[in-house]
């Protein structure tokens, strides 16, 4: 599962505003216990990634994701000795105790369950739509050295694990005593210094030596280098939107939801209506299609 290019409007936007759209789904999942407030993060992040074009891709991190969420609403019950209300009396457990499984600890499992789902599709849906490459040069302005060394760390760090495996089967091809782990380790070391050699000199023909004064810049690019497109307007607005909703709806108390000592909640038009906004807010940019290839 990776970044791809795909022409849909919030791969046209910049990494900064597709980074914190995606950011913002997952600050609503960190906010609230509602599990209509969940649920609509949940439905929010899986409706951007099907609109965006990336379903297929997202459903096998939902595969992967299903099983530990599940697990956790399962444990949360049985570790939990919270609650008021129970359901199911397991007895007397060696190291455990007594378990009684609670009607108020089971509900708040399945919500801790929904709450992990929603945010792990929220950072698959940032790394399926968010270009890595210019997420990275975003951190030039603070450091362009760190941006180099973090580029560089990402992308040679897994070439190097495929280096010592290779080398290390070679060697255990050979006939005689397996090799030491100081002499894969040369090896490698080796092999890594010649490549970074390599790069360094890739680096300075394509220009990451000059100074940032010498570079042209167009008039009316801004610090970013491009103008601020529709796209890049209409989901930085539309992530503006959902963080000042949320905070501000957390703040007046919307979606007030308790487990614990009795199971509580505010269902409310208010909190109806937070949570369709959780849904449409990050889809009404979408709408927009013009200018893409």
């Amino acid at each position: 599962m990776g970044y791809r290019r795909r022409p849909s409007p919030l791969h046209a936007a910049r990494a900064a505003v597709g980074g914190g759209l995606c950011l913002a789904l997952a600050l609503v999942a960190l906010l609230y216990d509602h599990p209509l407030v969940l649920g609509a993060a949940l439905a929010a992040a899986v409706g951007a990634a099907v609109a965006a074009g990336v379903g297929r891709e997202l459903r096998r991190t939902l595969l992967l994701a299903l099983p530990f969420a599940l697990l956790i609403a399962l444990v949360n019950p049985l570790v939990s000795r919270e609650g008021l209300t129970v359901i199911l009396r397991l007895g007397e457990l060696p190291w455990f105790g007594r378990i009684d499984v609670t009607l108020e600890a089971t509900v708040y499992g399945l919500l801790l369950g929904l709450r992990a789902l929603a945010l792990i599709v929220s950072f698959a849906l940032f790394t399926l739509v968010v270009d890595p490459d210019e997420l990275l040069r975003l951190f030039r302005r603070v450091s362009f050295r760190s941006a180099l060394t973090a580029t560089l760390a990402t992308r040679m760090v897994p070439l190097l694990q495929r280096d010592g495996r290779r080398i290390a089967d070679a060697q255990r091809c050979r006939p005689g005593p397996p090799p030491s782990r100081v002499t894969l380790l040369r090896a490698v070391t080796g092999g890594a210094l010649d490549r970074a050699v390599e790069v360094a000199a890739a680096l300075e023909v394509r220009g990451y030596g000059a100074s940032a004064a010498a570079r042209p810049r167009r008039l009316g690019t801004g610090r970013g280098g491009r103008p601020w497109s529709r796209h890049d307007l209409a989901f930085a607005a539309a992530a503006v939107a959902l963080v000042t909703l949320a905070i501000g709806g957390r703040i007046a108390g919307i979606a007030g939801f308790e487990t614990y000592p009795e199971l509580a909640g505010d269902w409310a038009a208010a909190t109806i209506a937070l949570a369709a906004a959780v849904v449409l807010l990050p889809l009404l940019p979408f709408l927009d299609r013009r200018g893409l290839a």
